[in-house]
């Protein structure tokens, strides 16, 4: 068992000290990463701390793992692909704008959890702060539904996918619309829903289950 952080922001760290505490986890992080969190880990064991570089590839037992630069507001956050024989998953969630080095990396993704943060005009008429917003609306902050939906259609390759769309914002998005959104931006690209892609709204509180043969 080992644990992967996309950045410091403390609603993605705040288990991450107690997990490796209590059972021997290693932490992978790259270093800029590693100074911002540090003080809010606790003590580690110095081999469960563990550097990577951005764009790294290597292995966890078997499990090949790619390493990508986001774009949030963060010091250096990342996403990652893993690689199991054939098969490939990627996770994309905390970044503003979707670079062409990302479209590489998550390219021919058996699954991808991709993030699908927020309705444009909830967030804009909601109650969110006008800097929150600006923050959220910015390329360093989080993708949209048109944003999740217009990525699925452009890296679609003919190759059956499960996606499962994450992230989701509790007070600026909702399950269905999320899922709506992003179907019918599929749909207009000429997509077929569950017989190209099989399209997923991750659970914002539980465990979602996934299988990919």
């Amino acid at each position: 068992m080992t644990s992967t952080v996309t950045h410091e922001h403390k609603d993605h760290i705040k288990g991450a000290g107690i997990l490796s505490r209590r059972f021997n986890i290693p932490i992978y992080a790259n270093n800029n990463t590693w100074e911002a969190m540090r003080e809010y880990l606790g003590k580690l064991d110095d081999e469960n701390i563990k550097i990577i570089n951005n764009n790294d590839n290597f292995e966890i037992g078997n499990i090949g793992i790619d390493t990508f630069s986001t774009s949030h507001d963060a010091v250096d956050s990342l996403g990652y692909s893993l690689n199991y024989k054939n098969k490939k998953i990627s996770i994309v969630t905390d970044t503003g704008i979707i670079t062409e080095d990302m479209k590489s990396k998550i390219k021919d993704s058996d699954l991808l959890m991709l993030e699908s943060n927020h309705d444009i005009e909830m967030l804009k008429i909601g109650a969110y702060p006008y800097y929150l917003k600006k923050r959220i609306l910015s390329e360093k902050g989080h993708l949209s539904n048109e944003d999740a939906g217009n990525l699925i259609a452009e890296i679609f390759k003919d190759k059956f996918q499960k996606i499962f769309l994450g992230h989701l914002s509790r007070e600026n998005n909702f399950p269905e619309l999320a899922y709506q959104t992003v179907v019918n931006i599929m749909t207009e690209k000429g997509i077929k829903l569950n017989k190209d892609i099989d399209l997923v709204v991750a659970n914002r509180s539980d465990p979602t289950v996934f299988c990919i043969v």
